[in-house]
């Protein structure tokens, strides 16, 4: 009788399946396909005129695709978008239906000019170049989605100069509806704040233009000019897309040091710009209501005893707001410091990166592994991620990529 029973529930349940009144269970986040995309600095394509800006031929292919085994860590290779414009920054919009990339060229066609692309992604994680647009600059080294969606924010390190490319509709971009050019003097070569003996001179020659991102509010933006040591903040018109300088139009980091990234904490109340010749982390105070930045420390982003040359590269907060990254190239490590409660730093460790030339690193969405690309060494090491105490882990994983630049995530898209 309780065969039969359970026979005519199951003729029951594939009736009502066929007729659509049962909704199958949705997949579960973790069982979703997690990707990962590097941007890398490459060669260029075939019958395509050298585009280089200010480096030799690169080894990456364009956009590299893998897949991220949330057990491990490993990434798989799955596709790689073929590019040679050295698509070096990469971001997706919130839906992660859209991925934008900066091409740190100096052409765009017959114009003097780096460009941005716009893909569609699809439920795969294929890419599908939808459009480009000049970037307002030559070599931009970083872009970000202002926070409404509507706009891509580009930094142009060559010139020095900031855009704001309008998104349409259906995610391809727009001309610029605003282009700033930094003026005014550059610092000296030598940066006072670096190591004994640091020969690390790079950008002030010029103003160079090197990340532009806006506040967690969306009413300003900021950017840093790596040649001129300023962090300049624009109030920012969400419905022009257009720049106007703050109450305080700017403040100066020490002449030579040269601010090349930052991070906002969780909170929003704390600003880590990092600096690439004078290998220093400064603190600032936010404060939302006028942009303005008070700074309240400055400590080296190198171990206690350091002599000789770095260049920095990125900076990331923890996704808790526990501990800050920093990425020291020729040392070829990550800084790790403890944030106090008060948002001052405390140096806690350095973890060797396993590799040459760190350009930068990406938490996975988990907050468990950490992602370095290793430019020069050709590969994005591994780490995995101890959070009570900020340390660093080598799993002993490498993943071959031509000179990588930059490591995004795909959140998981699920229907």
């Amino acid at each position: 009788m309780a065969e039969q029973h359970s026979r005519r529930s199951t003729l029951k349940l594939a009736g009502l399946a066929a007729a659509g009144s049962i909704v199958a269970a949705a997949p579960r986040h973790e069982d979703v396909p997690l990707l990962a995309y590097v941007g890398t600095y490459t060669s260029p394509l075939k019958n395509m005129k050298p585009t280089q800006v200010d480096l030799p031929p690169g080894n990456g292919k364009g956009i590299h695709t893998f897949q991220m085994d949330r057990t491990t860590g490993a990434l798989t290779a799955v596709d790689t978008h073929l590019m040679g414009t050295s698509p070096s920054a990469l971001v997706f919009n919130a839906a992660a239906d859209r991925l934008y990339s900066a091409n740190e060229t100096e052409r765009l066609g017959d114009n003097e000019a780096g460009s941005v692309t716009a893909f569609a992604v699809d439920d795969s994680g294929k890419l599908k170049p939808m459009n480009s647009v000049n970037s307002g600059g030559k070599g931009p080294a970083h872009l970000s989605i202002h926070p409404s969606g509507k706009f891509v924010l580009v930094a142009n390190y060559f010139g020095g100069s900031v855009s704001v490319l309008p998104v349409k509709e259906d995610g391809s971009l727009g001309e610029a509806t605003d282009v700033k050019v930094d003026k005014g003097h550059v610092g000296p070569t030598k940066a006072p704040h670096a190591a004994p003996g640091s020969f690390a001179f790079s950008g002030h020659d010029q103003p160079h233009a090197h990340m532009i991102e806006s506040d967690p509010s969306g009413r300003f933006v900021l950017h840093v000019d790596l040649g001129q040591d300023r962090i300049y903040v624009w109030k920012f018109n969400a419905d022009s897309g257009t720049l106007s300088p703050a109450a305080t139009p700017f403040v100066a980091l020490p002449p030579g040091d040269g601010p090349r990234h930052f991070h906002f904490h969780p909170n929003g109340d704390w600003l880590y710009s990092l600096q690439e010749e004078g290998s220093t982390v400064v603190v600032f105070e936010y404060n939302a209501d006028n942009g303005g930045l008070t700074e309240i420390q400055s400590i080296s982003s190198l171990p206690p005893g350091y002599a000789g040359s770095n260049f920095c590269s990125g900076i990331l907060v923890s996704q808790d707001g526990r501990f800050v990254y920093t990425g020291n190239r020729l040392h070829d490590s990550i800084g790790i410091f403890a944030i106090e409660k008060d948002g001052r730093l405390t140096y806690v460790t350095e973890e060797w990166t396993r590799g040459d030339y760190p350009r930068s690193f990406s938490f996975d969405p988990s907050g468990r592994f950490l992602y370095v690309c290793n430019q020069r060494a050709d590969n994005v090491a591994i780490f995995e991620v101890d959070r009570r105490s900020g340390g660093l882990t080598f799993t002993g994983q490498y993943t071959p990529v031509g000179n990588p630049s930059c490591l995004v995530f795909r959140a998981p898209v699920i229907h």
